[in-house]
């Protein structure tokens, strides 16, 4: 947006974000850091509009509202769709059907479960079923899929930047899959090292683009981290779809560091059992040091 602005030399960036949520954070932040010269302007929160004053506004002003718009605040893309406000606000109830757009309700989904498999190149998800597909095809076949087994409904109280807690309903059936599913596969191709720290990484990548810091240096620091680990992130993920839940059950990457000789309980490998005994001493050594010590101060 701050390209197209400065392309047709506007002076100003216009929002339609309230003074509750996240996402002025986001568009006023961004803006402020690439392009400083241009004026934000956010009417509802500067007029500190009510929703149902913006819906009058909308009304007077031939602005189009959807019938579902009228009941919920909803945002969505390709890779999700928040619902909130409305019944929604009470957050004792449980959500009603009407909510919902891409999503069955997992008692209504079919009897039968559905297995199908990703393919990940290099971390990306290139192949659904073993058909090569462009990302965004993917994405929208298997919303498709997963959604019609209620897979992808999320219902949580959400810590909002500017300190407010909120209820948040989401559906994203093709991002519950494919985050799943990839992190399975990373699972296999990884050592135990890059897992646990990758995690970390994870979370405070998450972190920053939730809190409208995706410009900050920090974001890109970590996402180097990332686009390393993804080398060897290929493989494929067999997932199992049935009322409202999945499950995985098979994976397979020729980058795998799961060896089946060598947990094969049946047969000899070149894996020496009796090294663990060794092993075994010298990693409980300070926990047996501890608790010695600790009965001592007992008597």
């Amino acid at each position: 947006m701050v390209e197209i602005a400065e392309k047709e030399g506007a002076t100003g960036f216009a929002h339609g974000c309230t003074g509750r949520g996240n996402d002025q954070v986001r568009f006023d932040v961004t803006v402020g850091a690439l392009a400083p010269e241009l004026k934000i302007i956010a009417p509802v929160r500067e007029w500190n509009m009510t929703r149902a004053e913006e819906i009058e506004y909308a009304k007077k002003n031939g602005i189009p509202i959807t019938s579902a718009a009228k009941k919920y605040s909803i945002d969505q893309s390709i890779w999700g769709r928040s619902i909130e406000c409305g019944i929604l606000e009470d957050a004792s109830k449980e959500p009603p059907e009407d909510a919902f757009e891409w999503t069955v309700a997992p008692e209504k989904a079919p009897d039968k479960p559905e297995y199908v498999t990703v393919t990940f190149e290099a971390g990306v998800p290139t192949a659904l079923n073993g058909k090569k597909l462009d990302p965004l095809m993917l994405i929208e076949q298997l919303n498709k899929t997963a959604g019609k087994h209620g897979v992808g409904r999320i219902d949580h109280i959400e810590d909002r930047l500017v300190g407010l807690k909120s209820r948040e309903n989401y559906e994203c059936p093709a991002a519950t899959v494919i985050l799943e599913a990839h992190k399975d596969l990373e699972k296999m191709v990884l050592t135990r090292h890059e897992v646990l720290f990758k995690q970390q990484i994870d979370q405070q990548w998450t972190f920053m683009a939730y809190a409208g810091l995706w410009v900050d240096p920090l974001r890109e620091d970590l996402e180097a981290f990332i686009n390393k680990t993804q080398e060897n992130v290929t493989g494929e993920v067999r997932v199992k779809l049935f009322k409202g839940g999945l499950q995985i059950v098979g994976r397979s990457s020729p980058m795998s560091l799961y060896d089946q000789n060598l947990v094969n309980y049946d047969i000899k490998t070149g894996f020496n059992q009796a090294y663990s005994k060794g092993f075994i001493e010298l990693w409980g050594l300070q926990t047996r040091m501890y608790n010695i010590l600790k009965r001592k101060a007992k008597k």
